[in-house]
C-alpha cells in the first residue's frame, strides 16, 4: 500500500469492506485489517463500539482527520485527545433505531411471558408445574420509557401496537405533554414495565440503585439495552430476590464482556450479548453512514452527526 496516493481509510473492530469501500467510494483506499503502517498513513477510521480509541491510538494515527463510531456512544473514544487534535467524532444515530426497539420488546415479552422458565419446564418433562409461572400481558399494562429520544419514540409506536399505556421521562426532549411524566419517581411508582434509552453521562451513572428500586411498582420489569453502568446489579439482585423486581433484562454490562454475576443465575433474568443492536439490517445501514460521514469529512462537506468540537456537534444535533 506504500505506493498507494489515494487517502486510506482504516476499519478498527474491524468494519466490512465489501460494505464501506462501495460507499467510500473509488477516491479512496479502504483497509479492513491495518498494519501499523497503514494507521500511520490513514486519515479516516471507521470504529466498532467496543474498540478502545485511547491516546496511544491516537497517537499511531498523526495523519488522522476524523473518526466515525458506529452507534451513538463514545465512551470509548478519547473525546478530549480528538477536541485537541481538531478531529471530528462522527455517531451515526438513527442506524439502529428500530433494532434496539425492537430488542427492548423481545426482553419485555420473553420476561412478561415467562419464556425463559417455561422453555426449561418442558425440556425437563415439568409439565404439571407450569402454573407456578403464571403469564403476564402487555394489553392495558402501563410501559415507562426512560429516555424519549429516536429509540424511546419507536418503542412508544410499538407499544401503541400492544395496547399498552405510555408514559415517559426525559428532561431534555420533547416529550408529549400527553405521556411526559415531570419527575422520575412518579414514572417508577406507575409503570409496569421501564426501559431505558439515555445515554451514560455522570448524572445517568448508577440511575437505578436502592432508592430507586424501593420506588418500582412491585413485580415491575426492567430492561436495559441502553449502558450497563446505568443499573447497579447488587441491587437489582435484591429486588428480585424480593419480588420488588419482577424481571429484567440486559443487553449491556458494565465492564463488556462482563464478569459472572450472581443475577445471571435467576430465572426471571434474560441477558443478550449487546447485539440488540446490530441486527442484519442496522448493521449495513450503521456501516454505511458512518463510511458516508468519513467520506464527507474528507471531501469537505460537513457530516451530518459531529459528537464533539462543540460547536459542530451543536449543529448536528439540531
Amino acid at each position: 500500500m506504500s505506493s498507494n496516493t489515494t487517502p486510506i481509510v482504516v476499519g478498527l473492530g474491524p468494519i466490512a469492506a465489501e460494505i464501506v469501500a462501495p460507499i467510500l467510494g473509488s477516491g479512496f483506499t479502504y483497509i479492513e485489517n491495518p498494519t501499523e503502517s497503514d494507521l500511520s498513513k490513514a486519515e479516516g477510521a471507521i470504529v466498532r463500539a467496543a474498540f478502545d480509541f485511547n491516546k496511544s491510538v491516537f497517537d499511531s494515527m498523526p495523519n488522522l482527520k476524523v473518526i466515525a463510531r458506529t452507534g451513538v456512544g463514545t465512551e470509548l473514544v478519547d473525546l478530549a485527545v480528538a477536541d485537541l487534535l481538531g478531529i471530528p467524532v462522527l455517531i451515526t444515530p438513527g442506524s439502529n433505531t428500530t433494532a434496539v426497539a425492537e430488542g427492548a420488546f423481545a426482553h419485555i415479552l420473553h420476561l412478561s411471558k415467562r419464556l425463559g422458565p417455561l422453555t426449561k419446564l418442558v425440556a425437563n418433562g415439568k409439565w404439571d408445574k407450569r402454573t407456578n409461572y403464571p403469564v403476564g400481558d402487555l394489553e392495558n399494562q402501563t410501559l415507562g420509557i426512560i429516555g424519549y429520544g429516536r429509540i424511546g419514540v419507536r418503542v412508544a409506536k410499538i407499544a401503541a401496537a400492544f395496547g399498552m399505556k405510555v408514559i415517559a421521562f426525559d428532561p431534555y426532549a420533547d416529550v408529549p405533554s400527553e405521556i411526559k411524566v415531570g419527575l422520575l419517581s412518579d414514572l417508577l411508582s406507575r409503570s409496569d414495565v421501564i426501559t431505558l434509552h439515555i445515554p451514560l453521562t455522570p448524572e445517568t451513572t448508577g440511575l437505578f440503585s436502592a432508592a430507586e428500586f424501593a420506588k418500582l411498582k412491585p413485580g415491575a420489569i426492567l430492561v436495559n439495552c441502553s449502558r450497563g453502568p446505568l443499573i447497579d446489579l447488587d441491587q437489582a439482585l435484591l429486588a428480585l430476590k424480593s419480588g420488588k423486581l419482577g424481571g429484567l433484562g440486559l443487553d449491556v454490562f458494565d465492564p463488556e464482556p462482563p464478569k459472572h454475576h450472581a443475577i445471571f443465575e435467576h430465572e426471571n433474568v434474560v441477558l443478550t450479548p449487546h447485539v440488540m443492536g446490530l441486527s442484519s439490517q442496522a448493521t449495513v445501514a450503521t456501516y454505511v453512514m458512518a463510511a458516508q460521514g468519513v467520506r464527507d469529512a474528507l471531501t469537505g462537506v460537513k457530516p451530518q452527526a459531529i459528537a464533539n468540537l462543540k460547536n459542530d456537534r451543536d449543529r448536528s444535533t439540531k
